[in-house]
């Protein structure tokens, strides 16, 4: 999950944004700006897979709220619902209400409303996504007579299900997916992800996916932005992700926080290449 903090936070597998009063961030980074090539220290997000947090994540994030910073909480995940998500930030020590959460179901429904509201759906996904579609008033159905096949990460993704899409796209149905990833990590080793069936449905149909809406295309992080109140210049995203979530904040212009207690290694040479503002060891820097 990625971090998106005015100018004020940062979590781990999430993501956050911030907006600049001046905090530690903001300083820092400033600072960093200022030097070439640009400083670099290390820092993370708030939770790991499963049931504990990033250490010192509850307490950075505490300090950063403390100090009047909002934080947006941003996941790829369309495999629960946003006050799942806040309710185990919560258990886990990161207090956090649904509005603070922006996950890729929440983002789709939202831009395909601007694009074809109240559209009838085919959801290659679980039902969160499903009730979050249907909320926005899209008419979700079981079968090809529907004007979109909305591809998700769906750990039930079939033959009936591809066919159906299959079907749909042949009598003029357009493709819209959640997120561009390829797996997922789970406890273990990884697991399929929405790429999976994107290709699929693209092999079967020879049509490509028109939008992808999640990290690290634009669309989520501007949901996040809005939900903040803040222009991308005064925010800043935290996460562990060189190729999604630095990518994505450097696109828009945010200030943009690696921390390495994720995926991404210090010695990884898109770091150099893509040059984050910071690079933390840890998700405590950001307040030290």
């Amino acid at each position: 999950m990625t971090l998106a903090l005015s100018a004020d936070g940062g979590a781990r597998g999430m993501g956050a944004a911030l907006a600049p009063d001046g905090s530690p961030v903001r300083r820092s980074l400033a600072r960093t700006r200022r030097a070439r090539p640009p400083h670099r220290t290390s820092e993370g997000a708030p939770h790991r897979r499963g049931e504990a947090l990033i250490p010192g994540a509850a307490e950075t994030l505490a300090a950063l709220r403390a100090a009047g910073r909002r934080v947006a909480f941003l996941s790829n995940k369309p495999l629960q619902t946003r006050a799942d998500y806040a309710a185990k930030l919560t258990r886990l020590g990161v207090p956090a209400a649904a509005e603070d959460v922006v996950n890729s179901s929440l983002v789709l429904a939202r831009h395909l409303a601007t694009l074809d509201p109240g559209a009838p759906v085919f959801v290659i996904g679980e039902p969160p996504l499903v009730s979050e579609l249907a909320a926005h008033g899209f008419e979700v159905r079981a079968d090809h007579r529907v004007r979109w096949v909305v591809i998700a990460f769906d750990r039930t993704f079939d033959y009936a299900k591809l066919n159906t899409a299959l079907q749909a796209v042949r009598q003029g149905a357009r493709l819209i997916a959640t997120n561009p990833d390829r797996t997922c990590p789970v406890e273990g080793g990884e697991i399929p992800d929405c790429a999976g069936m994107t290709a699929a449905v693209e092999a079967v149909t020879g049509k490509t996916v028109e939008v992808i809406v999640g990290k690290p295309s634009p669309i989520i992080l501007e949901v996040a932005l809005g939900r903040l109140g803040v222009p991308a210049r005064d925010a800043v995203i935290v996460g562990d992700r060189i190729e999604t979530d630095i990518v994505m904040g450097k696109r828009l212009g945010l200030g943009t926080v690696l921390v390495l207690s994720g995926v991404t290694r210090a010695d990884d040479p898109r770091v150099a290449e893509i040059a984050p503002d910071l690079v933390l060891p840890s998700i405590r820097e950001l307040i030290r």
